[in-house]
């Protein structure tokens, strides 16, 4: 593990500490610090075909991340955030396609992959369309886009390195898991510790997608 990753691990601990003590003010603070550490661990490893991918990924994150501190200010800064995270999950994908694979995956573990995920975008779709209002498009476009990066990982799951593969997979699961509590959270009901749940899944997404390719290209040459 690099420092800048270890330095992630530390500054997500402290931030999701001072959540889970309600001193919200100073996480503020410290949330445009976590991403640049990622950033940081993957311009400092070697070079690797998709590298600008997942730096790009990442950046896209990170700008997502710094809208929507003011997401409470109004709500274009929600469809901004909503915006760089949409570019951010299409680099994701490509990231994932352009990742070397070691066999054709299971074609029946592929379609039930394909299957639970259409349900899962289904149900979430079902539940948070009568709430939306004028934001029933650019919230489908964006259920619809985690949803094909989960495909995606699901499809990496089942043709990349182990356990490198099931790292990342689990990644994608958070992320989409992350997401999905942000949604329910904003346009069905309010959850209570939302903010902890929707960041410390986050968190996780982010480092295990990041440290499983980077290892996995790591390996790969």
């Amino acid at each position: 593990m690099s420092n800048y990753l270890k330095y992630f691990v530390i500054v997500s601990c402290v931030y999701l500490l001072f959540i889970v003590l309600e001193k919200e003010n100073i996480a503020w603070f410290l949330k445009p610090l976590l991403l640049p550490c990622l950033l940081l661990a993957t311009n400092a490893s070697k070079l690797f075909p998709s590298k600008k991918w997942l730096l790009f990924s990442l950046l896209f994150s990170w700008i997502g991340d710094v809208i929507l501190l003011f997401a409470d200010k109004g709500e274009l800064y929600f469809i901004f955030g909503l915006v760089a995270f949409l570019i951010a999950h299409v680099l994701f994908i490509l990231l994932f396609i352009k990742q070397n694979t070691i066999q054709s995956p299971n074609k029946t573990l592929f379609a039930i992959g394909i299957l639970i995920v259409s349900m899962y975008l289904y149900a979430m779709l079902t539940i948070l369309f009568p709430s939306l209002g004028e934001l029933k498009f650019p919230v489908a476009v964006y259920a619809f886009t985690i949803s094909f990066m989960l495909i995606m990982a699901i499809r990496g799951g089942l043709t990349w390195q182990k356990p490198l593969n099931l790292l990342i997979l689990n990644g994608a699961v958070a992320f989409v898991t992350s997401d999905s509590i942000l949604a329910i959270d904003k346009f069905y009901h309010p959850l209570p510790h939302s903010g902890l749940l929707i960041m410390s899944t986050y968190l996780v997404a982010q480092y295990l997608i990041t440290f499983g390719i980077l290892k996995l290209n790591a390996s790969s040459t």
